[in-house]
């Protein structure tokens, strides 16, 4: 096979390269001029913007893929605040620029959507659930959503993964989970700068974001494109999070090396995002292989192991 990622950069696309390199796929990774960041092992680089049709029709045309993901985003719930003409720009139209790129194409293509279309409906959220944003990023995600059934109307083989949240030792500092694991990683080391936060009360479905890699590959080979929750299925709060990472370096009292910030707290986020992924264990025969503690570990462990170098 012959595949095509954009964002392959960052975490999810260095995890769903090697997973496809490693079975001898021969994979392309859409970068732009700016990207300062490597490109995974195995990967053939092919300049590309999700801002620039054009560049996204030659990137195609070189890859010839036989699949394509597109994975690129602006990904912070916060900068969309700042940037939203940005962040619909490249999360929206850029999704849309791509999508009638392929149209006539017999390409099989998967949309990393996010659990932020759901806004704030009960949990659990399905593939049914109203999608009803309320950040700037939720609604970029929706729209480019609603684009790929759309364009599945059409006759393109186009299926969104609806991904909750997904962490890692490769996740980047700008997200609340790599935040704390690095901070506790400092203070386990004598720091005594304390960690700053929102709420520690926000519930999130957090998975493994290699196990959502395999997730993506499974959608784009099913039969019939769709769309699927992939979730964990349980949810903990921040103050869960932060508590096993502290424990991980043997700290019990992690509230005195906390400090919590009103001003931190996201504005229209939800109180709870906890998926039933119930679609995806059925049809794809996929489900998370690493539990919640361990995905803490690894990211506090990595980062100690950082902190040495």
């Amino acid at each position: 096979m012959r595949a095509l990622i954009t964002g392959v950069t960052g975490q999810d696309g260095w995890y769903l390269s090697e997973l496809l390199v490693a079975q001898g796929d021969e994979v392309f990774g859409v970068v732009t001029a700016d990207d300062p960041a490597a490109v995974p092992p195995g990967v053939t680089p092919l300049h590309g913007d999700l801002r620039q049709r054009d560049s996204l029709a030659a990137a195609v045309g070189k890859a010839r893929p036989d699949e394509v993901y597109n994975l690129a985003s602006v990904s912070s719930v916060a900068i969309s605040w700042q940037e939203p003409e940005l962040v619909a720009d490249v999360n929206g139209l850029g999704t849309v620029r791509l999508l009638a790129v392929l149209r006539d194409s017999d390409v099989r293509f998967v949309q990393a959507s996010s659990a932020e279309i759901f806004g704030t409906a009960a949990p659990p959220q399905d593939e049914s659930t109203p999608v009803a944003p309320t950040t700037p990023y939720g609604a970029s995600k929706a729209f480019a959503h609603h684009a790929v059934a759309a364009y599945r109307e059409t006759g393109l083989h186009a299926s969104s993964v609806i991904l909750f949240n997904h962490e890692s030792p490769r996740r980047p500092d700008t997200f609340v989970t790599r935040k704390i694991t690095k901070a506790v990683a400092a203070i386990a080391a004598g720091g005594r700068e304390p960690l700053r936060l929102g709420s520690l009360d926000v519930r999130r479905d957090w998975g493994y974001a290699r196990d959502y890699a395999e997730a993506m590959i499974r959608t784009a080979r099913h039969a019939e494109p769709t769309d699927f929750v992939i979730a964990t299925g349980t949810s903990h709060t921040v103050a869960d999070f932060v508590a096993t990472a502290f424990a991980c370096v043997g700290i019990d009292d992690w509230r005195s090396h906390v400090v919590v910030d009103d001003e931190l707290a996201r504005q229209g986020d939800s109180h709870e995002q906890r998926g039933n992924a119930a679609k995806a264990r059925s049809l794809l025969g996929w489900q998370p292989t690493v539990e919640f503690a361990d995905i803490v570990r690894l990211m506090v462990d990595n980062d100690i192991q950082e902190r040495q170098r």
